[in-house]
C-alpha cells in the first residue's frame, strides 16, 4: 500500500452534483478527495484484506450464535431485555443479512486489524461502490492511471446478486432513511438501485413517515403496507423506540435483521477475542468493567486471557462505547495517560470496552482506515477514509484506490 498524488478530474464536482453526490464537500471541508489515491497490489488485497475480512465475518456469525444462547453475554450487549427474544428469534430463523462495513487498521506490511464492524447501518456505500469506480474509469481514460489498473470493487454487483438471492422477484421493498440527510439518502438510493436491478420493487420512505395500521402493520406515507423494510436506523435505537413492541407482530421482514444488533456493536469485540484469542486480525479486547482496576494497577482482573496481554494493553489501549458514531466518546490511553480524546462526548453514558491501541499509518499527514465491505457473507470491495486525527471522526475524507501489478 502506498499513497500517490494524482491530478483531479476536470469538472468532477459538477458531475458529482449531477449524479446526486451532494455531500462531496461537507462543513466547508472536502469529503471526497481525489488529489491523491491509495495503490495496492492484487495479492495484497486478496491476502491481507479480502480473505481476512471474509473470515472475520464468519467469526462474527459464530459469536452471534454463542451470544443468543448465553444470558450473561446478552446482558453485556446493551440491548433492552424485553427484546432479547426478538434478536434471538431472528437468528434462529436465519433471517438474511445484506451488508456491512468492517473498519480495519492496515499499514501495508502486517496483518489488517479489526477496529470495529458497522454491520447494521454503514454509510459511504455510494462513494465506495459507484463514485470511486467512475473515478477509476475516467482516470484510466485520461491516461492518469494505467490501462491495466483495477479496483477492489464488486460491491454493486454483489448487492444485486444478494437481493436476488434473499427475496422473490417483484417483491416490494421500502427503503427508509432520515429526511434531509444526504449521506443517508445516497446509501438507501444505492441499495434501491441494486434491488431494482435484481427485479425487486423499490420505494423510498422517510423514517418519520412510517406509521402503524389498525391491524398492527407498518405503513408508509401513502398508507401502503410495508412488507419488507430496509431501514437506515440503528437497531440499538429502534429497540428503544415504542415501534419495537410491534415488530414481532407486524408481518414485516426487516433488513438488516434484528440479530445484526449484536454484530454492529462494539461489545462483540471482547466476545471475538474470547473465541479466538491471538487471532492475527483481532486486537485484544475486554469489557472495561472487567479490567479497569488492573489497567491502572489498583487491582487484578479475572477476565480470561487478560494476563497474557496486560502489558500490551497498559502500553496503549482505546476506550470505546459499545454504541457510538464517528469516533464519538473514544479515548486513547498510553502508559496510563490519555493522549487523545474525541471532542464529541455524546456516548459517554454507554457501557465501554477496552481494545489494544493499533496506531494507524501516517501518510502525507493523514491516517487511513480500510473499510472492507461485506455483502452476504463475503468481502466484495473496499473504501478508504483518512483523518488527520488519530481518532477517525465525522470530518474524515474518502479516498479512492486502485490495484496495480
Amino acid at each position: 500500500m502506498r499513497k500517490l498524488a494524482l491530478p483531479e478530474r476536470p469538472g468532477w464536482r459538477s458531475e458529482a452534483e449531477r449524479l446526486g453526490f451532494t455531500f462531496a464537500d461537507m462543513h466547508g471541508e472536502p469529503y471526497w478527495d481525489e488529489t491523491s489515491a491509495y495503490e495496492f497490489s492484487l495479492a495484497e488485497v486478496e491476502s491481507r484484506i479480502e480473505d481476512p475480512a471474509t473470515d472475520l465475518h464468519a467469526l462474527c456469525r459464530e459469536a452471534v450464535g454463542r451470544i443468543v444462547t448465553d444470558e450473561s453475554l446478552m446482558s453485556r450487549m446493551g440491548l433492552p431485555r424485553a427484546h432479547w427474544d426478538l434478536v434471538a428469534d431472528s437468528w434462529d430463523a436465519a433471517q438474511p443479512e445484506v451488508y456491512g462495513r468492517m473498519d480495519l487498521a492496515y499499514d501495508g506490511s502486517g496483518p489488517a486489524k479489526l477496529l470495529e464492524y458497522n454491520a447494521d447501518t454503514p454509510t459511504s456505500l455510494y462513494e465506495s461502490a459507484s463514485f470511486q469506480w467512475l473515478w477509476l474509469e475516467q482516470q484510466i481514460a485520461a491516461g492518469v492511471l494505467h490501462s491495466g489498473d483495477d479496483q477492489f470493487n464488486g460491491i454493486h454487483e454483489a448487492l444485486v446478486e444478494r437481493w436476488g438471492a434473499i427475496l422473490p422477484a417483484d417483491t416490494d421493498v421500502h427503503f427508509a432513511a432520515m429526511k434531509d440527510t444526504p449521506e443517508d439518502y445516497a446509501t438507501v438510493e444505492a441499495m434501491a438501485w441494486a434491488a431494482r436491478e435484481a427485479g425487486l420493487g423499490a420505494h423510498y420512505t422517510d423514517l418519520e413517515s412510517i406509521g402503524l395500521s389498525d391491524r398492527g402493520q407498518f405503513t408508509d406515507a401513502e398508507d401502503r403496507v410495508i412488507g419488507t423494510l430496509f431501514k437506515l436506523y440503528p437497531w440499538e435505537d429502534l429497540l428503544r423506540d415504542p415501534f419495537a413492541d410491534h415488530i414481532a407482530g407486524a408481518q414485516v421482514q426487516m433488513i438488516e435483521p434484528a440479530w445484526k444488533a449484536l454484530v454492529s456493536n462494539k461489545a462483540i469485540l471482547p466476545v471475538l477475542w474470547q473465541i479466538a484469542p491471538g487471532h492475527p486480525n483481532l486486537l485484544p479486547a475486554f469489557f472495561l468493567d472487567d479490567v479497569a482496576e488492573a489497567l491502572t494497577g489498583r487491582g487484578v482482573s479475572v477476565a480470561p486471557g487478560f494476563a497474557d496481554v496486560a502489558d500490551r494493553l497498559k502500553r496503549g489501549h482505546v476506550v470505546k462505547p459499545i454504541f457510538s458514531r464517528e469516533g464519538a466518546s473514544v479515548q486513547i490511553i498510553e502508559n496510563g495517560t490519555p493522549t487523545e480524546t474525541a471532542p464529541n462526548r455524546d456516548y459517554d453514558d454507554q457501557p465501554m470496552i477496552v481494545q489494544e491501541y493499533a496506531p494507524l499509518p501516517v501518510m502525507d499527514g493523514f491516517r487511513p482506515i480500510i473499510g472492507a465491505w461485506i455483502v452476504g457473507e463475503t468481502c466484495a470491495g473496499m473504501g478508504i477514509r483518512e483523518d488527520a486525527s488519530r481518532i477517525t471522526q465525522d470530518l474524515s475524507r474518502f479516498k479512492p484506490h486502485f490495484i496495480r501489478d
